[in-house]
Parts: C-alpha cells; structure tokens; sequence
C-alpha cells in the first residue's frame, strides 16, 4: 500500500449493502480519501474531536483512547491518518499502521492494522468495536469509500488487518475486497455479551430477579456470607488520585492470580493504563470501583463509559479457598446495579468467554478479527497451519476447567490480534 489518495462516489455501487443504501440516499458527494503518514499529532486532535461530535463511533474511537494510544505507540510502528473529506468537510479519521512482516521465504510483506500497530505486546490492549470514526447522516458510504481506499491501494501480497470489528462493517469490508479481487477471510469470531437494560426494563425493572435462579442464589449467598463479615460496600473512585490508588490494587490481584500470563506483566500495559484513567476520570469516561467486606476490598473493576453504556475491560479479584464467596459475581452485580441507577443503557463484558459473562447476561453483539489479501500459496499454507492450530486449541479448551481461563483483555481469554499465521 502506498500513502496517496482517491475519490469515490459510492451512490452507484450495486455491492453496498441495503443499510448502507439508506444513508447513501443523501450522499450526493464524492468523498475524497488520503492515507498519509502521521505528521502532528496537535492537530490530529483537534479534527478527531471535531469529527467525534458529529460522529457516534465507540469508546475505541474516541480521542481518549485513540489520543491516549498514539502517545504510547512503541518504537518502530509506523503510523498513517486516513482521512476522508467531502467538500473539504472531514467526514472520516482512522490510524492504520504499517509492518512488515515474514512468513515463508525471504521477502517480505507489507500488513496493514487499523488501529492496531501489529506489535504483539503492545496490540495486547485489545480492540475491540474497531472501525472507521464517520460522521453520522453518511456513515455507511463514508466507511465504504475508507475501505475502497485501502483494500484498492494493497498489492496482492500485501494484508489489510481488521480487529474486533462488527458485522456490518465486516460486510462493507468484505465487498470492497471484493471490488478490488482480494479475499476477505475471518480468522476468528467471538461475541461480546452484555446486559440491556431495556429489557430488564420491559420487566419488572428488578435486575436481580432476571438472573437465572441458580446465579441469583449463589449471588446472594455470597452476600450474606460476606455481610457476616461486615458491611457490603460498592464505591466508585471519584478522583484521579483514588481511582489510580484502586487500579494499583487491581493490577496486584491481577497479577497474583496470573502471573506471567496476566496483562500487567507487560510495563507497557500498564503505564497505558495509568495515562489513560489520569486523562478519562475527571470527564467520567473512565469509572473504576472497589467492592469492599468489612473496609477490606476484594473486588476492583476498571470501566469506561462511552454514550450511555459501562465497558467493562479489567477486572482484580480477591479469591478464596470458600468457593461460595464469589467476588467477580458479587462485584459486577453491584456494578451493573449502579449504572441502572444511574440511567444508563446497557453493561458490556466485552469479547472473550468467562463463565459470569453468561451468567449475568441477556444479549450479545457478534465481532471478528478478519484480514484482507490476495488468493497467494503463501496465505494458503498459513490458513491450513491456522486451522489445525485453531482444531487443537479448541481441544485443548475444552479438556480445561472453566476455571483457568483467565478473565480480561490480552491474558488469553479473548481472540488475539493477528500478528502471525
């Protein structure tokens, strides 16, 4: 892929599908597309936080994460800004990054990461609701016309990589592949389960009483087993200071129960981390909570909120040798208590499987992790060395007692990013 530009004007496209056709209706303008390589970031900020305004892309989009992302980014990633423009109006930002990379033979081969760098360590903060930030009233043709441009400007041994993406952004980008005589391949689907709040809503409003009965006993059996301690507490850490207090008692949970597998055993991990919840607390972004037994804390969930609804992507434990005390369950019911209490819209664990997501659970959004490139014997022979790593992966799982699947993003728990064959 070469940084350049080009013009769409989508209107006419037979393969933009049915949504996509709606928005397209009052989309009479070609929309312009550059991918030039990072120059100030200063300025980046301004025209993302513009765009953010009248866009209504997810917390990954956001200037909080993207912003907080560019200033970690390791040593040798080599960002671009794709940027589309209709009448000089910018209408469309991501950040793809360039890697090359090696797999069979001596040459290698240019990937491309939407919003990821392709450095295993540092992609381990885990997209997810990856895509285009695209201005509403012309979202659909906008991301087409991103995708066009970059699935049209791959050679044929280049690869396009697109993580934790949903469906219908899949499909947009399966069709520009398909335009440009590329293959659109999903290396790995996962689903993000969460609670709506609408339908506990239609319900009887009590969330408690929507838990199947075996997890709403074992619920409050662990309440009343800790309330023999002393009081249950749920707090959310409402300054910098004290959330950043918490997070360091999360992070020695974390650690404790994983150790070398655990995310915090990456620094990088870490002091991303820390940045980002100095910069996302004052504005509520960020909201990180401690679940306290007699003053004593035993569980810390590290959340961010984004447009009505609470993410949760970390979680610190204390565990016990009683099994019937359960501080995941214990904490996230309280947590999800709160944000109903608050008028939000909806709790998200996220992608990966962890038995209390589905527990606590009444819905779910699909996502995959799908790369684009030519038909070559090379990527032919990785998809057959993938497939029979997947069989046996999946063999493996399931020999596993739920219990050693650590929960959290980047320990394992959730599809990797794509960084091999």
């Amino acid at each position: 892929m070469m940084p350049g530009r080009t013009s769409s004007r989508l209107k006419s496209s037979p393969d933009v599908d049915r949504a996509a056709s709606v928005e397209q209706a009052s989309c009479h303008e070609p929309i312009d597309v550059r991918i030039e390589p990072l120059g100030d970031i200063a300025e980046l900020e301004v025209s993302w936080k513009e765009l953010e305004r009248r866009a209504a892309g997810s917390f990954y989009l956001s200037w909080l994460w993207v912003g907080t992302w560019l200033a970690h980014l390791p040593r040798g990633a080599r960002p671009h800004v794709l940027v589309a423009r209709m009448s000089g109006r910018t209408v469309g930002l991501a950040i793809v990054c360039r890697r090359t990379v090696w797999s069979f033979g001596p040459q290698g081969r240019a990937r491309w990461l939407l919003n990821e760098t392709g450095d295993a360590r540092f992609d381990r903060l885990f997209i997810e609701y990856n895509g285009i930030l695209a201005e509403q009233g012309s979202a659909a043709p906008v991301m087409a016309a991103c995708l066009d441009a970059l699935a049209g400007s791959l050679s044929v041994s280049d690869e396009l990589v697109l993580s934790g993406i949903d469906l219908d952004f899949g499909a947009l980008a399966s069709r520009a592949a398909h335009r440009v005589g590329l293959l659109s391949e999903v290396r790995e689907a996962d689903v993000a389960r969460w609670v709506d709040f609408t339908k506990i809503g239609e319900k009887s409003g009590d969330y408690r009483a929507s838990l199947g009965r075996n997890t709403r006993q074992a619920i409050n059996r662990a309440i009343r087993l800790y309330a023999e301690r002393g009081p249950v507490e749920f707090r959310v850490m409402e300054t910098t200071s004290e959330a950043l207090a918490a997070f360091d008692v999360l992070a020695g949970f974390h650690q404790s129960r994983w150790g070398a597998k655990g995310s915090f055993a990456n620094p990088g991990f870490r002091t991303f981390h820390e940045d980002l919840i100095a910069r996302g607390v004052p504005s509520g972004a960020i909201r990180i909570s401690r679940t306290l037994v007699g003053g004593q804390t035993v569980g810390v969930l590290y959340n961010f909120v984004h447009d009505g609804y609470v993410l949760n992507y970390q979680s610190g434990l204390l565990y016990e040798e009683d099994g019937r005390v359960k501080p995941g369950l214990v904490s996230h019911v309280l947590s999800i208590e709160d944000s109903m209490s608050r008028g939000e819209r909806g709790y998200d664990f996220l992608a990966g499987f962890a038995r209390h997501k589905s527990q606590l659970a009444n819905a779910e959004h699909a996502l995959t992790w799908s790369i684009i490139g030519g038909d070559t014997l090379e990527r032919r022979v990785e998809a057959r060395l993938r497939r029979a790593r997947q069989a046996l992966g999946q063999f493996v799982r399931k020999q596993m007692s739920v219990r050693t699947a650590p929960t959290g993003h980047g320990d394992g728990s959730s599809p990797q990013a794509i960084q091999g064959p």
